[in-house]
């Protein structure tokens, strides 16, 4: 895989269950606030250090529908093997169409990856590759992996032992599962999108049917 190296990690190596992050919060510090006393020519000024109370300012026009308003992120599709789906995804929920490479954050390029792959045997072992490539730390510094994007290979449930993969590959990092889509075999890409991709398209700010 040009751009991508690493050693396959095995399917049934034991995983720890995923943590969760607390988000920190950023305070404010008070701004030196200058404040002038009455005085004649050459009186003195007064310097006052910390927080200083001023009259409350009128809200603006619709200034808390733009404080709702939230810019959807933006990610690198990255496919972990050839005819994963990775621009198929790209044109459907937007961001970079990163192929089989590494995106440069440098050059533009989201740093944020979403990993994709299908659910057959070479789609799920070749995730398990290139994961294990983000869980030893291999991968371009500042990329960030935040979750694995599975594509159906075909119509109807899978099989237990593919099952059991996906499982193992669930247990360390989110995983979104996209539906088999008949439509997006013959192009059409415009199309209402299936309930069973509503979370990844509330992730990358794409509306679902």
């Amino acid at each position: 895989m040009r751009g991508i190296e690493g050693a396959a990690m095995r399917a049934d190596e034991g995983v720890a269950e995923p943590g969760s992050e607390g988000v920190p919060t950023r305070g404010s510090d008070g701004a030196a606030a200058r404040v002038s006393e009455p005085r004649g020519p050459g009186g003195p000024e007064v310097w006052i250090r910390g927080p200083v109370d001023e009259p409350e300012q009128p809200r603006q026009p619709y200034e808390e529908d733009r404080q709702l308003v939230v810019s959807a992120r933006t990610f690198s599709w990255v496919a972990t093997h050839g005819g994963a789906g990775a621009s198929t995804l790209a044109t459907v929920f937007g961001g970079h169409d990163a192929g089989r490479n590494w995106p440069r954050p440098d050059q533009g390029e989201p740093a944020s990856v979403l990993l994709v792959g299908r659910t057959h045997a070479t789609g799920l072992d070749a995730v398990l590759h290139t994961l294990d490539i983000f869980r030893r730390g291999d991968a371009p510094p500042g990329l960030d992996l935040d979750a694995i994007v599975l594509v159906a290979d075909a119509p109807g449930r899978l099989p237990r032992q593919l099952t059991q993969r996906v499982k193992v590959i669930n247990s360390v990092i989110d995983v979104y599962r996209v539906p088999w889509m008949p439509a997006w075999r013959t192009g059409d890409l415009i199309g209402p999108l299936p309930r069973e991709t509503s979370s990844l398209a509330r992730l990358t700010g794409r509306s679902a049917a």
